[in-house]
């Protein structure tokens, strides 16, 4: 088809190409065809179609424009071609030659995505008109102008092949692939989308070119905006970049490949160095668009939830495995389901294997109950939700349900899983999930063999005649996220506890809430020793109260549409709440009961060990892990026991071992309380409904210890170059880290945040630039900040992951650029970009209800408000390129750098 293609159009000679077209005028305007629940949809004379999703409540804007073409489409020697033409796009146009610094400095968060059927390209950002125009002219240019130059693929080339090389390092990916390679016969979805080596590797330019002409055109893409913009505006826009884009003439290839039915079980067999064991086992499903689809998710959930889940309570509870997991991937054509378990260190993988399949196969013998169905249907409704109410969210969702046939079919699918009948999942968990259909295990002959049924395509148009939209789904009113605003708006008290609130009312799509729970206790004495214990504790408050078990706190938890996460810190604990208005105070209750009446279960307990202890073996072999623990435990100043030391692995899982029973509860009944907490939420809710609810739940519970922060002084570890073996890792890791003697609120603190936001942060940055861009040695080069609010202590680290063989390469480039950056300074433009692409970023923090919730809660325990960030951004704003190169220089000291690099050195 290539061929015929390249036969029968014009190639013009320079770098910007365009389609094969008859017709240089420009095209109709949007016609507008369906509106469902807030979507509304439009198609432009030459094919183009436009889903538009207004939410005024959050001021920022997603744009996504999905290809319906991935590695689905590739032919012989072309794996990888789909996934690569994604990278070369963000090389520019002749009009766009510097994509990434442009996105950077006009703060948008963007990326690609590759997958089976589709290619994605999208962006986040504080709502702007001149950002979105910016970004729509751009993508228009990049759909038939993009340069696929040779120059670019050289150099890009080898950062997809680290990209690959990172995957290989991680055994759970390379199993997913070598597992579904030997699922299917023909199908093009066997084969890995990063492509095989060879075929990425010796790509030829002139073919890259042909598959971009082909398939990047209006008539294959869907444009997707969501979030606060102007809709007449808006269309006016798209009419006028993507509007003058001619209409294709050319035909698309039909694809028309479906393996047969699977006649018998299938196995394979993977053997890398490190990690822990995995079972796999994977069995094809109908497209996504087909009925039976929404039974397979709900059988998904009711094997794999926690803590009610079939699987879970056969192998996770039996000790035969310490986590289990079920997911299925709705495709265009016939997909699969993916269902297996994680092993720790002594767990026999035949138990584990026969009891895996055992359950998965045995649900003739074990038929679904109403009450299964019921909490699989609540959770997976409950998912739904908070994706749909989600403006940067749903933007880029619709990308799986476009590339699967409809966009529609999002909806479509929600309403199959509430209409879901016992009937309907029991028969296709008889036809589906049964022996033949599987790849795990061995072949042996059978008399009789019972094979799943035939795989068909779907007619997506035949299956949508009776969907009915829902209605009422439209946005709500705008929010101005300013510091000045934000900062009058929210509403500060404190209750007898101790505790203290901020809680910030604004309308949300959805009517959404995202909350934050701290609790602050102990100190540097008490906490002593009791690191690995604390840790335990905070991973038990959800498994069980003195008054709901653990499968009924997460059948509230899914009752109320509310998720509950617990993260745990030295001397702290804190809970995540995503939740909405009707439900936000019932989930304070529930949180309060979790947080002050836990029972700490011993089975439980165990299994929340095994757990811990598979986690930190995954880790040991992994270079990232290795080269972060090395730089944390160089020169560590502070004694084993202290909540400030570095622990080794072999430390870290000696101590997990040792906690008992006794030390969870006394430690519980020792430190928590709330004298030293923050609670900050933000979303639609009810104010005094929300502060009643934490008066109840929180009011009267004071800390039976003081709590005293522990003090981080500032030290310098002598400088050091720490290179770590890990063989057979594909893929490799730089670390580097340096102690600098600044705080957050320290004169130099803006000049220095500008100046290492240009030297490593972002796609405009000096490392990003050589080290990716120019040189193509890495997937992913940066350097960071964590900046501590009390003592000149903040730590600069920086970081880089390669192919083991470019590891000189990679520590010269790095070095180079550092010294480059420290003699000569940055130049005026690059301030002045680099200021406002800063600002950006942090306006578009300020519209992240969770970033917002969190900020607010940091501001509550450092004594702080929004008028804080105000003087950041002015200080930001102050920065001259004086000050940026004098703080780089007076800071960064590359004589003190702790080196750390860890990879498969040995290998040619």
């Amino acid at each position: 088809m290539l061929l015929r293609l390249l036969n029968s159009c014009l190639i013009a000679s320079t770098l910007a190409f365009v389609g094969c077209s008859t017709s240089p005028t420009r095209t109709a305007p949007a016609a507008p065809l369906h509106s469902v629940e807030g979507i509304h949809e439009y198609r432009l004379g030459n094919g183009l179609q436009v889903l538009l999703v207004p939410d005024a409540s959050k001021p920022t804007t997603t744009v996504n424009v999905t290809y319906r073409v991935g590695s689905r489409h590739e032919n012989y020697g072309e794996t990888g071609m789909a996934h690569l033409l994604e990278h070369l796009l963000f090389k520019g146009t002749p009009s766009h030659p510097e994509v990434w610094s442009e996105f950077t400095k006009r703060g948008l968060r963007a990326n690609g995505t590759t997958s089976f059927d589709r290619t994605n390209y999208f962006a986040s950002f504080a709502a702007n008109p001149d950002n979105l125009k910016w970004y729509l002219d751009w993508q228009a240019d990049a759909m038939v102008n993009s340069f696929i130059a040779r120059k670019d693929l050289d150099t890009e080339m080898t950062v997809v092949r680290n990209e690959m090389e990172m995957g290989e390092n991680n055994p759970g990916r390379m199993l997913f692939q070598k597992t579904v390679a030997v699922m299917y016969d023909w199908h093009n979805y066997g084969k890995s989308t990063i492509g095989a080596r060879s075929d990425v590797e010796n790509v030829d330019i002139e073919s890259l070119q042909a598959f971009y002409r082909l398939y990047y055109q209006p008539d294959n893409a869907t444009l997707v905006i969501s979030g606060k913009f102007d809709r007449e505006q808006v269309l006016a826009w798209i009419e006028a970049s993507f509007g003058k884009i001619p209409k294709p003439t050319r035909e698309l290839p039909r694809l028309y490949t479906l393996d047969p039915v699977q006649s018998g079980e299938r196995s394979m067999t993977l053997r890398r160095v490190g990690g822990t064991p995995m079972l796999m086992a994977a069995y094809h499903l109908p497209p996504a668009a087909h009925p039976d689809f929404a039974a397979a998710e709900a059988l998904a959930l009711i094997l794999s939830t926690t803590p009610s889940g079939r699987l879970h309570k056969q192998l996770v509870e039996t000790r035969l495995a310490s986590s289990i997991f079920a997911e299925t991937l709705g495709l265009a054509d016939p997909g699969f389901a993916l269902i297996g378990a994680d092993l720790a260190p002594g767990q026999d993988p035949d138990k584990a294997r026969d009891a895996l399949l055992a359950v998965i196969e045995g649900f003739a013998e074990s038929p679904v109950t109403q009450e299964e169905l019921d909490r699989a249907k609540t959770q997976w409704l409950k998912a739904w939700d908070q994706q749909f109410t989600n403006p940067e969210a749903i933007g880029v969702a619709l990308s799986a349900s476009i590339a699967q046939g409809d966009w529609r079919l999002f909806f479509l699918l929600r309403d199959r899983v509430q209409a879901l009948t016992l009937a309907d999942v029991q028969r296709v968990a008889t036809e589906r999930l049964v022996r033949s259909n599987r790849t795990l295990g061995i072949y042996l002959p059978t008399a009789k063999p019972v094979r799943a049924p035939t795989p068909a395509a779907v007619d997506v148009a035949e299956q949508l005649k009776t969907f009915v939209p829902k209605a009422g789904a439209d946005a709500t009113e705008a929010f101005d996220t300013s510091p000045a605003h934000v900062e009058a708006s929210t509403l500060r008290f404190t209750l007898p506890s101790g505790l203290e609130a901020a809680l910030l009312a604004k309308p949300t799509r959805g009517q959404a809430v995202r909350a934050t729970l701290t609790l602050r206790f102990g100190d540097e004495k008490s906490l002593a020793g009791k690191t690995s214990v604390g840790a335990m504790v905070a991973a038990l408050l959800d498994k069980g109260t003195t008054s709901l078990t653990r499968q009924q706190i997460q059948d509230r938890l899914d009752a109320l549409r509310t998720e509950v996460s617990v993260a745990d810190g030295p001397g702290s604990v804190s809970f995540g709440i995503v939740s909405r208005r009707e439900h936000i105070a019932e989930a304070i209750a529930l949180v309060g009961r979790m947080a002050r009446e836990p029972v700490f279960p011993q089975a439980v307990m165990a299994e929340v060990r095994q757990q811990t202890l598979t986690a930190i073996e995954q880790q040991r072999d992994e270079p990232r892990a290795i080269v972060q623990n090395a730089l944390l435990r160089h020169d560590n100043p502070y004694p084993r026991g202290d909540v400030r030391h570095a622990r080794t692995f072999d430390q870290i899982v000696a101590d997990v071992q040792a906690v008992t029973p006794a030390q969870v509860q006394d430690y519980h009944r020792s430190f928590y309380g709330a004298s030293d907490a923050q609670f900050a939420a933000v979303g639609d809710f009810d104010a005094a409904a929300v502060r009643q609810a934490l008066e109840a739940a929180f009011g009267p519970w004071k800390s039976p210890s003081p709590y005293t922060r522990v003090p981080r002084p500032f030290f310098a570890p002598d400088a050091t170059r720490m290179v770590m073996q890990t063989p057979d890792k594909q893929n490799a890791v730089l670390g580097v880290q340096q102690h600098v003697p600044l705080n957050d609120t320290d004169a130099d603190y803006a000049a220095f945040a500008l100046a290492n936001f240009m030297l490593g942060s972002g796609g405009d940055s000096r490392l990003w630039k050589r080290i990716r861009e120019r040189d193509g040695l890495s997937y992913g080069t940066w350097s960071s900040v964590d900046w501590n609010p009390f003592e000149a202590n903040s730590l600069w680290a920086a970081t880089a992951i390669y192919a083991p063989q470019n590891r000189d390469k990679v520590e010269q480039a790095f070095r180079e650029e550092v010294a480059l950056a420290l003699k000569a300074g940055f130049t005026d433009q690059e301030v002045a970009n680099a200021k406002q692409a800063l600002l950006s970023y942090r306006r578009l923090g300020r519209a992240q209800d969770d970033r917002l919730a969190a900020t607010l809660s940091s501001h509550l325990y450092l004594d702080r408000d929004f008028a804080f960030e105000q003087r950041v951004d002015e200080a930001v704003e102050a920065v001259t390129p004086a000050q940026a190169n004098a703080a780089l220089r007076k800071y960064l000291q590359p004589q003190t750098f702790v080196f750390g690099l860890a990879g498969d050195f040995k290998k040619p």
